[in-house]
């Protein structure tokens, strides 16, 4: 992929996680919900702050010292992102948003980002906007795939324009002075679709004349993971403004609970694996329930000082989350779960068990696992800070939690998934489906945060557990619409909560050119949403997807001009 060049004030560069990968501090793409994921999206911050990188602008014609570490899609939330060596040559414009769209709480406004390529815009009836939506992250994260990914490629096919909407709250699409409960109200599906309607409804494009708005412009709307879920969204509830929608990795279906998660990962992940992670878990859950050996146990991963339980098999859990990270492009995604399962299987036989001091029996796989914790995420917590082990990964403090400034963007998306979204990942209550975390982790010790995090306010409560009907009455895994298309990864943990699941709720439907319903073969997270420059490079399943996705827009397209 070329280099970018861009404006200093929208760069953002993921340097943790491109210049050392080995130790996983990129806890941003950490997809588990609950007080352990703030911990570790505290200690990346720490080790940001200590660490700066120079990058160079050709726009600027200088070099410039940026800070790392910083974005990541939605802090303790992440779905994907790409990695920047510097950004793409897009300028952020803004457009004036109500901070609350229907109940007249307050008159208050906020500055929405938006990018746009134009480079393929062609001046006629009917040229179409490529919209892709923020979601849970910076719109700045989005910009790869205006350049090079789906709006790029689909704005080429079309002659249109792509367009990158930042999500409320996200970013600088600020318009609060704190993220306490009280300021994050406003911080729903109701009102973020409405900023996308109003936006559609109303912008106007630096440079470009012509009036896009809809309904007299034909607008597909693009979003992958929680933001597929709102394209599909936005296409049921304002068809008007939405001629059409892609929903890639739509987690149409929300859940209080998402033990599904973790089972795709079992039966996806190499065998041996996979093997090795339930009997390691196993293995440990056994231990922890004999007084005598549970510290030599905890000791063995460099967490003895950790006092509750919970607290440490929730640490074991880290490394299974860069699964999501995985992506057909090396540059962009993750092989850290990858060079874990290496390290898990070893090179003998982790059958075999070993007898350590203290008469803990443990086979070779358990200490591979500890051997991993203890190079990868130990290692996280800064000595030279005078941090003990229980400051960087318990969970008991709630004032750690309760901190409500700017800065503290993990709480945009735990809100979300607080009052609205759930998918606390838990095991699986039948012992039916083998686990590869622990069966110590429950709803209780998951949802936690949202009390410790998210005290009552003067306006607002965070409701009792997340109210996802308000989510699932839009559809949920039934959802459907004339040019609604989803494009789901075959291996994608979020698949369970999406059209395409198969852990029951879903059903097979045919797919079509007016309602498309595709799966990439060995994918996983919204792999389509990411493309090259040079399409030759691209797998086949990506470039097959890709194809595919342009023959139903144009098919689509078609159908708008037979309309008008």
């Amino acid at each position: 992929m070329r280099a970018y060049g861009g404006n200093l004030t929208t760069f953002l560069l993921v340097v943790l996680a491109v210049a050392s990968t080995s130790n996983a501090l990129d806890a941003s793409r950490l997809r588990f919900h609950n007080a352990q994921s703030i911990n570790f999206w505290k200690l990346q911050q720490h080790a940001a702050a200590g660490i700066a990188t120079t990058i160079y602008s050709p726009t600027e014609g200088k070099t410039a010292p940026v800070q790392a570490g910083g974005g990541g899609e939605s802090s303790s939330s992440s779905s994907f992102q790409a990695p920047l060596a510097v950004a793409p040559k897009f300028y952020a414009q803004t457009f004036t948003q109500p901070l609350d769209h229907f109940y007249n709480t307050t008159d208050a406004t906020f500055p929405q980002r938006f990018w746009v390529n134009a480079r393929h815009y062609k001046p006629r009836p009917g040229a179409p906007v490529i919209l892709i939506d923020g979601g849970e992250t910076s719109g700045e994260d989005r910009l790869p795939f205006l350049d090079t990914g789906i709006a790029d490629i689909l704005a080429q096919a079309t002659g249109g324009i792509g367009v990158v909407l930042e999500h409320r709250y996200y970013g600088e699409s600020i318009g609060v002075r704190n993220f306490s409960t009280d300021a994050l109200r406003w911080l729903n599906n109701e009102q973020a679709l409405e900023d996308s309607a109003n936006f559609i409804r109303n912008v106007k494009f630096g440079g470009i004349k012509e009036d896009l708005t809809a309904p007299n412009t034909p607008w597909i709307y693009y979003g992958g993971s929680y933001a597929g879920a709102r394209a599909a969204h936005m296409h049921i509830l304002y068809p008007d403004l939405v001629f059409g929608a892609i929903a890639s990795s739509a987690v149409t279906h929300a859940v209080l609970t998402n033990w599904e998660y973790m089972d795709v990962i079992r039966l996806a992940a190499d065998p041996k694996c996979s093997s090795n992670l339930v009997n390691s878990i196993t293995t440990i859950d056994s231990l922890l329930k004999i007084g005598p050996v549970r510290r030599s146990l905890k000791n063995l991963f460099g967490l003895g000082e950790l006092e509750s339980d919970q607290d440490f098999v929730s640490v074991l859990r880290y490394p299974l989350g860069w699964w999501q990270s995985r992506n057909w492009d090396p540059a962009v995604g993750s092989t850290n779960f990858d060079q874990f399962c290496a390290t898990l299987n070893g090179d003998s036989d982790t059958a075999r068990t070993v007898l350590l001091p203290g008469g803990l029996n443990v086979n070779v796989a358990v200490l591979n696992y500890a051997k991993w914790i203890r190079e990868n995420v130990v290692t996280l917590c800064p000595q030279k800070a005078s941090l003990t082990i229980e400051d960087c990964f318990g969970t008991n403090n709630d004032l750690i939690y309760q901190s409500t400034d700017l800065g503290e963007d993990w709480r945009l998306w735990t809100f979300q998934y607080c009052t609205q979204w759930g998918y606390l990942t838990v095991h699986c209550a039948t012992e039916k489906y083998p686990a590869i975390i622990s069966r110590l982790l429950d709803i209780d010790y998951e949802h936690k945060i949202c009390k410790q995090a998210f005290p009552p306010g003067v306006h607002y409560s965070v409701p009792p557990l997340p109210n996802v009907t308000a989510v699932n009455s839009l559809g949920g895994y039934h959802i459907e619409a004339d040019r609604l298309a989803f494009i789901d990864g075959e291996v994608d943990p979020w698949r369970p909560y999406t059209p395409h699941s198969t852990y029951g709720g879903a059903v097979e439907r045919d797919d079509t050119l007016l309602r498309p319903f595709k799966i990439i073969t060995g994918g996983v997270h919204h792999w389509d949403e990411n493309g090259l420059r040079d399409v030759s490079q691209e797998p086949k399943e990506i470039r097959q997807i890709h194809d595919e996705t342009i023959k139903f827009v144009i098919s689509w397209l078609r159908d708008w001009e037979k309309h008008m």
